[in-house]
């Protein structure tokens, strides 16, 4: 039987994903990045909405941060997370982020579809992560991800636009958010452009820890 489909995100309290987009990708990670105060601003954000994740071992673990890390029931939701998944989609915004900031050994370690108009061949990556470049829509690389995770799950990474696409496509499952306490006053919202009379959602599991709550929600059509 095949995998769920979902997605996970962390949130800010008041409802945003991610920073305000004022700053490039390549000025982030550019040299000349760490000076710009717009740089160090969206940085400093980032950082406090991801807070609850950084200091976690299997976090620690996926990314070759070295031994130690905290454990408990953040590292537990990060760890299960991972297991699950036998395939991730992304779109090209974050593909071309995550080029830049990612280590040569890519943090996903599985096939990654990436949903975009550029034709480049299959991307192969130390530790079992490998691009692969889909340029005939967002049902197309769900269906290759799908054969390629077998029994296991398709996470949709993100971003914003491509979680939003395949929502109102009715192809989510499932999806869960970790709702942090911090207020980023602006930014990128995960339910801009989401046909609400689509979609149906059930909560079916709430997990708190003493630095973010994890919600999950289980969707349906209306």
């Amino acid at each position: 039987m095949a995998g769920k489909v979902f997605f996970g995100v962390t949130m800010s309290l008041d409802g945003f994903i991610a920073p305000v987009a004022d700053v490039t990708v390549a000025e982030v990670f550019s040299p000349e990045g760490k000076d710009d105060p717009r740089v160090q601003t969206w940085l400093r954000k980032w950082g406090e909405l991801q807070a609850w994740l950084f200091p976690q071992r299997s976090f620690r673990e996926n990314l070759k941060l070295g031994e130690g890390g905290e454990e408990g029931l953040d590292d537990e939701v990060s760890r299960a997370t991972m297991e699950r998944i036998g395939a991730n989609v992304m779109g090209k915004r974050m593909f071309d982020g995550g080029e830049l900031a990612w280590p040569e050994e890519a943090p996903f370690h599985t096939p990654v579809y990436v949903v975009t108009h550029t034709e480049r061949e299959p991307w192969e990556r130390p530790g079992g992560t490998t691009f692969y470049f889909v340029n005939d829509g967002i049902e197309s690389a769900l269906f290759q991800a799908r054969e390629a995770a077998g029994d296991l799950d398709v996470r949709i990474s993100g971003g914003a636009e491509t979680i939003q696409q395949y929502l109102n496509a009715g192809l989510v499952d499932e999806f869960s958010i970790s709702l942090s306490p911090v207020l980023l006053g602006n930014g990128i919202r995960l339910f801009d452009h989401v046909d609400a009379d689509r979609i149906a959602l059930e909560q079916a599991r709430t997990d708190a820890s003493s630095q973010v709550t994890h919600l999950t929600y289980a969707v349906s059509k209306r």
